[in-house]
């Protein structure tokens, strides 16, 4: 991975009746006396309903980087797995005891204060290939089973602020996730986050621009990652099946907010899975997950939204089927370092099974990071898109928190 500087792109003409919305920086001064790092999570919006672009002005094939095979990288790890370096690792331990030793909580963690003079240039350059480029990489020889709880959070954390600002995850404000069983019942899909059970993930993106898993525990089975290139997916459907993809661009999608709602909030969003930029370089993002879909029926019983029809029911066996079809298939030993763009990637989960007690859990470290629009960001068609954190979970003004274990 060589190193390089991270420049924003000059931005395509935008045409005259797309209407981007102005920066809004209402969450980018919040009070440091609850979020130390003085940024507020955005949080979940319906999208500007008025900007969003009909399935007609949808390109029919998509071509560039962000368009990949998985043969292009099965049996080819040169291509996305990048071993750090001795020196890499010395920089990270220094910088990561150095913080440690300041006493600044972990939630006001940043670039300023997490200097990386020589591993930040190369973490610059993997931004700009998560955003614009294949979107995914798989670091090795994190030294996760050496450094203990606190040093592995920091410095994991530590290295997403070159990626992105960290978002919260949950309405409890976790800016360091926990992906571990405890004990949730799965089948309760209203109410649990998938998370935090063995079951399946099936393909979906998360809250933020880009999100990070560090592998600290293995299962004793499963737990396989699967990433898939949403861009081949939308070709392959517009071949295959244009009318399961024009379904996919039309805004009748509800999605579950399963509680995580601030007062006076409604408690789904309604929106398309697929949708354009509004502006920038006019490129096809997706936001999907079939849980949040699949959970609104104790809504669509009482008639407050409407029943998913036999036509999405339809749609979203053909998207799951071909993104499994499409998808690059990966397993995270201990110590690896996932880093994937939501934008234009799915990424998935097959269920897994734990070593018996008192054996470890599995247990995965993850990052919500976002890269608002004025720092190189997609151009999404969401109120909050120049926020520094837009995206993630917010819950009225709860703190952020980053707990060294699952809670």
């Amino acid at each position: 991975m060589a190193p390089g500087i991270l420049v924003d792109e000059p931005q395509q003409q935008v045409a005259e009746s797309v209407k981007v919305p102005q920066p809004r920086n209402l969450n980018d001064t919040a009070s440091r006396s609850i979020f130390p790092d003085g940024i507020r999570t955005s949080g979940q919006h319906n999208p500007l309903y008025d900007v969003l672009r009909p399935y007609a002005d949808f390109p029919k094939e998509i071509t560039g980087p962000t368009v990949w095979q998985s043969d292009e990288y099965v049996n080819k790890p040169e291509r996305w797995v990048h071993p750090f370096t001795d020196d890499e690792i010395a920089e990270l331990s220094a910088t990561a005891d150095a913080f440690i030793a300041s006493g600044t909580p972990l939630t006001g963690i940043g670039k300023n204060n997490f200097p990386l003079p020589k591993l930040g240039k190369a973490l610059l350059a993997l931004r700009d290939d998560l955003l614009n480029g294949k979107g995914f990489i798989l670091f090795k020889r994190f030294p996760a089973d050496e450094w203990g709880p606190l040093k592995n959070a920091v410095a994991y954390m530590g290295l997403g602020t070159y990626l992105g600002y960290f978002v919260s995850q949950n309405g409890r404000g976790h800016v360091l996730g926990h992906v571990k069983d405890v004990g949730d019942d799965p089948t309760q899909i209203h109410t649990v986050r998938i998370y935090r059970t063995t079951a399946r993930q099936f393909f979906h993106a998360d809250d933020g621009d880009i999100v990070g898993l560090l592998c600290v525990h293995r299962a004793a089975e499963g737990g396989e990652s699967d990433i898939v290139s949403i861009h081949n997916v939308w070709n392959t459907l517009q071949r295959e099946h244009p009318d399961v993809a024009e379904l996919l661009a039309t805004p009748i999608w509800y999605f579950d907010r399963k509680g995580e709602v601030s007062d006076g909030q409604e408690p789904w969003l309604r929106q398309p899975v697929f949708y354009l930029e509004n502006g920038g370089k006019g490129r096809v993002y997706c936001k999907w997950d079939p849980y949040y879909v699949r959970s609104l029926t104790r809504f669509s019983d009482q008639g407050l939204v409407p029943a998913l029809s036999e036509p999405q029911l339809h749609a979203m066996k053909v998207l799951e089927d071909t993104c499994n079809r499409l998808a690059l298939h990966m397993v995270l030993e201990v110590g690896d370092i996932q880093f994937l763009s939501n934008a234009h990637l799915l990424h998935a989960r097959t269920e897994y099974k734990d070593y018996p007690a008192p054996a470890p859990r599995r247990h995965l470290l993850r990052l919500w990071l976002a890269t608002p629009q004025g720092e190189g960001g997609w151009a999404l068609p969401m109120p909050d898109s120049h926020d520094k954190k837009r995206g993630g979970i917010q819950v009225n003004n709860n703190p952020p928190r980053a707990p060294l274990d699952a809670e």
